[in-house]
């Protein structure tokens, strides 16, 4: 990223070169000065340092111009992939988050059948339940192995996934904290979101950057229709023998400004600012599909959030019905106005939804940082306070 703005400044900036040669020369006629005759062969040597630096040259400023916003744009670039692999990694970490969870729930309501199993087959022993009730605490206890073994599965998967991107198998990762509360977005309106995102995301503004470059390319290739005029100076020595002296050294230096004026150079300029035009009018339309993408973007990550809250609290208030009605249904079948399927179905009910819960936290935690980066929002400091919910212990 840095270097394209040294060689965009490399035009601005003096230019020196050295250059040596050393010649054999041969004369195929006698040389007879006076009677005197003069060798037919001799080696003369030859010096020179030459400098040059622009006065005006239009292609060489557009091209230091290009290479700073060459310098913006790689920040910029380098800026959306640190945002895509903090959205990766926060992705990953919740799925495992999520698979873990799951098998938790999974393995809690196989206790939970398990009493209940043991419990119907003590009811038949006695004489007070039928063996259905066995047989129906039976195959849910299986269903649950099933669905375990498919979610211990389904955590290498994710395990797998993160390690990828982490560049290691996750340890332990902490969980949320107890008492964790989602908050809508604020501000709470969808369109400043999206405003921000179509000025202020990072896509954007790499893309913007992306239609200057190809516009500057304007000028610079249209400039090469003008003059151009630079400094000078040189010197140079030249020595050796000669049929006319013999071990003599000259020395010579130039100063000056040179002026250029380009004439005709085959329709090669015309045509790459033809090309030059229709490439800019691309990276214009980029732009244009880039803002259109980022409040895209914006838009589905706000509806994520301020549903993913609703949800949240409605999984909140399903987990204390389902909770109050496991209990009543367990005191309701000890007492015999419930049968065992109704206790069967209040565990699956109660567990299903604190597994959907958990997710439901994870997945509007994660669309606030997909609002803030589609926004061009997203900062460590966000990062830091998503990191600040878990529990460390």
């Amino acid at each position: 990223g840095p270097e394209k703005g040294v060689q965009g400044r490399a035009g601005q900036l003096p230019q020196v070169g050295i250059t040596a040669n050393v010649t054999q020369n041969r004369v195929d006629a006698d040389a007879t000065v006076a009677g005197v005759s003069f060798p037919k062969t001799y080696t003369s040597e030859s010096y020179a340092i030459q400098l040059q630096q622009p006065l005006y040259r239009p292609a060489n400023y557009e091209a230091y111009e290009q290479g700073k916003l060459a310098v913006a744009a790689s920040d910029a670039q380098f800026e959306q992939a640190r945002i895509d692999i903090a959205l990766r990694i926060s992705q990953a970490y919740f799925d495992v988050l999520a698979a873990q969870d799951a098998i938790a729930f999974i393995q809690a309501q196989k206790i939970a059948i398990n009493e209940q199993l043991e419990s119907a087959k003590r009811n038949f022993e006695v004489g007070t339940a039928t063996i259905t009730d066995t047989h129906e605490a039976q195959a849910r206890f299986d269903l649950a192995l099933a669905q375990e073994i498919a979610a211990l599965n389904d955590l290498e998967v994710k395990r797998t996934a993160f390690a990828v991107i982490a560049g290691k198998l996750p340890d332990g990762l902490a969980g949320l904290k107890a008492g964790v509360r989602m908050n809508p977005p604020q501000p709470a309106g969808i369109d400043p979101w999206v405003s921000s995102a179509e000025s202020g995301n990072i896509g954007v503004m790499a893309q913007s950057l992306q239609l200057e470059i190809a516009q500057r390319d304007i000028s610079r290739l249209r400039s090469g229709h003008l003059p151009t005029v630079d400094a000078v100076a040189s010197y140079s020595q030249n020595k050796g023998t000669s049929p006319f002296y013999s071990g003599l050294t000259i020395d010579n230096a130039t100063i000056g400004v040179q002026l250029a004026l380009p004439l005709f150079s085959g329709f090669a300029t015309s045509s790459q600012v033809t090309q030059a035009v229709a490439l800019a009018g691309k990276a214009r339309a980029d732009l244009d599909t880039a803002r259109r993408n980022a409040a895209q973007g914006a838009r589905t990550a706000y509806l994520g959030v301020q549903n993913g809250v609703s949800q949240v609290r409605a999984l909140e208030a399903a987990e204390a019905s389902s909770r109050l009605a496991l209990e009543a249904n367990k005191t309701g079948y000890e007492v015999g106005v419930r049968i065992n399927i109704d206790v069967l179905n209040s565990q699956q009910q109660l567990y299903s939804t604190r597994r959907d819960l958990a997710k439901a936290r994870y997945d509007t935690l994660l669309a606030g940082l997909k609002l803030k980066a589609a926004a061009g929002s997203l900062s460590e400091a966000d990062l830091a306070e998503l990191n600040a919910l878990l529990d460390g212990r």
